[in-house]
Order: structure tokens, then C-alpha cells, then sequence
């Protein structure tokens, strides 16, 4: 007789590793930058992704400044600390914009470890409009009541933002910056990944749609909230599926990123 499918596919998802150390964050950070050079995800040498590493010192490596993401290696990642101190030893600057950003969040939220904040095309053209993110894909109903938003300050120069940045996202993993952007955390790499990837398919869907100038179907409450759950953004082994497959193809075209 047959074996009935999983439908929770919970044996085919790879279990999150836990305490990964310092070498390994590194490479799986610059992975992440070179995915979202190659799924065209950057603003040149601007936005910025971080991780926090291990230890009581919250240090987190963050991209050098002035590099693009498609030359992001896992040695030229800078290492600091929440003051904005480069810890060791770097030829390269950090944007100080990505600093505020990145350490009010690790400074606040111990249950995040990575934090991605981006300027795409259909993120920026989400964050502008009245009506916000709607529910009107499947890409975008695992967020369905769990989007946070910020209101635009100016460019995050100014340290006193942080609070404000800490207070808007609340309890969320996802965050809309208004006029701005994108931001997504996780407690891993894997899983930061996962969000910033759907959450900026959901915004080209959103827009696609929109530029249709005809009214826009969304489903009931109850069924956002059903598919929501079906697709559950706390999973914590969120992402880790994907994750390998990424893996892979990044091994096969480019390995650099490991050095």
C-alpha cells in the first residue's frame, strides 16, 4: 500500500543548527549578500544585512561599506560593536545609516539574530502608498496581520531613532519602512532570507496588480489568517529547506563567497 504524503512536510525540512560560530555566520552572511546581488535585491553599495554573533559582547558582522554585495566575502565582513566600534582589524568603513538600524534591533530583540533592510523596486512602491501591504497573494498571506511600519524620519543619521525603530516593530519580524523600504529579522540567516524574499515578491505582485487599475480581490479575514497559519513565519526551522537549495547553486556558480 502507499505511504500517504506529508502534507506538513516536516520530514523534508533540514532542522535549523544552533550555536553556529563566528567562521560559519560568516559565510553564511556573505551568501546572503550574494543572493540578493543575484535575485537583484541591492542599491549599490547601500542597504545592509547583519548578524549578531555569539557572546556576551553583542558584536555582529555587517557589510563594509563602499564594497558591492556581489564582492562580499565572508573574511571582509566587519565585525562591531553596538557602540559602532570596529572590533579587529578593517580596511573598510561601516554605513553608518546601517548601524543605526542594525544595533537598535540587536540591542533590543535577544530572540533576533539577523536583520536584512533593502531599497527594492516594489518594497519602496509598497512603503509609499496609503493603503500599505495587502493581502491579495499567496506570497503575501503568511504576513497577513504581522507587518509592522515605521514612518520616515529622514535618512537613520540620527541616534535617537532607534527607540522609535524598537517601539514600531514591536513583537513583529517584518517591517515596512515608510517612503523607504524593507526590513525583515529572524533567528537565522535562513530564515531573515526567507522573509525579505517573499515579503518583496508579495510588493511586485501587489504593485503588478495595482497597475492594473481594476479593483483588486481580497480574501475574508478568516481566510488570511487560515493561510497565515499554513504557511506559519514562526516555524523554527523556517527557511532551512530553501536554504540548502540556495546553497548549492551559489557552490556551483561562485564558492568565493566562503573565503
Amino acid at each position: 500500500m502507499a505511504q500517504p504524503i506529508d502534507l506538513t512536510l516536516e520530514f523534508y525540512a533540514p532542522k535549523a543548527k544552533a550555536d553556529l560560530d563566528e567562521r560559519e555566520l560568516r559565510i553564511q552572511l556573505a551568501a546572503a549578500y550574494r543572493l540578493l546581488d543575484k535575485f537583484k535585491m541591492t542599491d549599490l553599495i547601500f542597504t545592509h544585512l547583519s548578524v549578531r554573533l555569539p557572546g556576551p559582547e553583542h558584536h555582529f558582522l555587517i557589510n563594509p561599506y563602499g564594497m558591492m554585495f556581489h564582492e562580499i566575502t565572508a573574511s571582509s565582513l566587519v565585525k562591531i560593536d553596538i557602540e559602532g566600534n570596529i572590533v579587529g582589524e578593517s580596511e573598510w568603513p561601516v554605513n553608518p545609516a546601517g548601524f543605526v538600524i542594525h544595533s537598535a534591533i540587536h540591542a533590543a530583540r535577544e530572540d533576533l539574530t539577523c536583520i536584512f533592510h533593502t531599497h527594492t523596486r516594489y518594497g519602496i512602491a509598497v512603503s509609499a502608498l496609503e493603503c500599505g501591504f495587502l493581502p491579495i497573494s499567496q506570497f503575501a498571506m503568511k504576513f497577513y496581520n504581522r507587518v509592522a511600519y515605521h514612518d520616515y524620519e529622514g535618512v537613520a543619521l540620527e541616534l535617537d531613532e532607534r527607540e522609535r525603530l524598537v517601539k514600531d516593530l514591536g513583537d513583529k519580524k517584518v517591517m515596512i519602512l515608510r517612503n523607504h523600504g524593507l526590513l525583515t529579522a529572524g533567528r537565522t540567516i535562513p530564515e531573515t532570507f526567507f522573509l525579505m524574499y517573499y515579503l518583496d515578491r508579495a510588493c511586485e505582485v501587489q504593485i503588478t496588480a495595482q497597475s492594473a487599475s481594476t479593483k483588486l480581490i481580497i480574501p475574508s479575514e478568516s481566510v488570511c489568517e487560515h493561510a497565515a497559519l499554513q504557511q506559519n513565519i514562526e516555524d523554527e526551522n523556517l527557511g532551512q529547506l530553501e536554504w540548502t537549495a540556495l546553497m548549492r547553486m551559489l557552490d556551483r556558480e561562485d564558492p568565493s563567497y566562503r573565503h
